[in-house]
């Protein structure tokens, strides 16, 4: 099979990064501002806080009918309702904009997220599907990079379009409109381009462990075997965990950022989203660096061991740095902390791809990210409760101490680079090996390169 780069890849990811951005600001606008909002609907911080656990909750019962949806129905349907939830949460919450009316953004938010659903399992499986082998990191870098360039907007712009006006509540609606009308417009936007953008597949494979995915019949694809293989692979199963104790510490951390700020730097609600923005920046430039360093080194294992620690580090400094009294000295450790723990999200995806393929990247990932929900909902509860309680140290130490068992995981993984190798030819898997006129049938062709996988 000819193997050829398709020019609408990059549209495709760049639609695809935009929306995933607008989706990851919708879910971080309440926490980052959640004084503001706890003013504004009078509720507990507690409630405030599950307008992004939400994410979390709808994630894990939803994974796996959106992963069957994905492998059954394909690419362009599930990045269409992806794009077309996020537009209608949007709209949804610009109903919202009156004190009393709580329920209704929640409803709104857990629209967004199951749109969410439909986004965070797609970052490998365009980047598997539409790059080359020897860009194809780099593509699942910038495509989860679109979603923490959302993050880093919601800890940016949120604080500066609606300042704590407390005894103001019809100028705070104001300023809540604006964010609400803005989102939902641009959110609208991108569904139609992602209508117009997104195709299933290119005409031509871009590589030849596409090549040989598609030379298989679908009758012959299953996905109860396909979860089935996925839980009796050991390696799977540790990253799986690791992974979402790293994950689920990042976003346990974003959701508490700003009460943590605000304990130490009272009214200091602005530099906590600039903090923030610092932290998911830093680790957009982590994610390009670590995606550059894949494609170029294929040492996946290496790799995500070395960031997974230096996030330990990064964290057990930004812990016992907090309550100096010093801004800067939080900006900095915030984006040391930012660019690894950030930057390890794209390396657990293509490691997970590398290590059970053939199976569906979509799956893999979608597995990934229901452990991520997972800790995240258990982690910030539990981080929640000990910075209310004690303190904001407290918190982070609790993490601290599950990321350190995420490091001794993580090492145990022993890395088997399947995709790597049938691009490489180490399998000897020669879909050309059987000219267009010889008498043999298609079906031994589809049966030896079975065989070899």
């Amino acid at each position: 099979l000819e193997t050829r780069l398709s020019r609408r890849r990059l549209a495709v990811l760049a639609v695809f990064s935009c929306y995933s951005l607008v989706n990851a600001f919708q879910w971080i606008q309440y926490s980052i501002l959640s004084n503001v909002f706890a003013g504004f609907y009078g509720v507990s911080f507690t409630q405030i806080d599950w307008l992004s656990m939400v994410y979390m909750v709808a994630y894990v019962p939803l994974i796996l009918p959106a992963t069957w949806l994905l492998d059954a129905r394909g690419l362009r349907l599930t990045a269409l309702l992806g794009a077309g939830l996020n537009a209608v949460g949007a709209w949804l919450k610009c109903g919202s904009l009156a004190p009393r009316r709580y329920p209704l953004t929640l409803a709104a938010q857990a629209v967004c997220a199951v749109a969410q659903v439909f986004i965070l399992g797609l970052p490998s499986r365009i980047a598997s599907v539409w790059f080359g082998p020897t860009e194809v990191s780099t593509a699942c870098a910038v495509a989860v990079l679109g979603n923490q360039l959302g993050t880093a907007i919601g800890f940016l712009l949120p604080p500066v379009l609606v300042p704590n006006t407390p005894n103001d509540i019809d100028l705070m609606a104001h300023n809540i409109s604006i964010m609400f009308y803005g989102t939902a417009i641009v959110s609208t936007l991108l569904f139609f381009l992602a209508g117009v953008v997104f195709e299933e597949k290119p005409k031509y494979p871009p590589s030849h462990s596409q090549a040989v995915l598609q030379t298989k019949p679908p009758e012959d694809y299953s996905y109860k075997q396909s979860i089935i293989n996925l839980f009796k692979n050991i390696p799977f199963i540790l990253l799986l965990i690791s992974y979402g104790i790293m994950t689920g510490a990042f976003y346990s951390v974003s959701t508490l950022l700003n009460q943590m700020i605000v304990t130490h730097y009272e009214g200091e609600e602005v530099n906590a989203g600039r903090i923030g923005l610092t932290l998911v920046v830093a680790g957009m430039v982590g994610s390009i660096i670590c995606g550059l360093w894949l494609d170029y080194t294929k040492t996946y294992k290496q790799t995500t061991l070395i960031v997974y620690i230096l996030s330990f580090i990064g964290l057990l400094v930004f812990t016992f740095t907090l309550d100096l009294g010093y801004l800067i000295v939080v900006f900095v450790t915030g984006g040391v902390l930012g660019f690894f723990m950030t930057g390890y999200l794209p390396l657990g995806f293509e490691f997970a791809v590398e290590i059970t393929y053939p199976e569906s990247e979509g799956t893999s990932s979608g597995l990934l990210n229901a452990s991520a929900q997972i800790f995240g909902i258990v982690f910030t509860l539990v981080q929640g409760k000990l910075t209310t309680d004690y303190s904001p140290r407290a918190g982070n130490i609790f993490l601290c101490a599950w990321i350190f068992v995420g490091i001794i995981l993580t090492a145990l993984i022993k890395s088997d680079l399947r995709r790597h190798n049938v691009n490489s030819g180490v399998m000897n898997l020669d879909v050309k090996a059987v000219p267009v006129d010889s008498p043999v049938e298609p079906e031994s062709t589809t049966l030896k390169i079975q065989s070899a996988l």
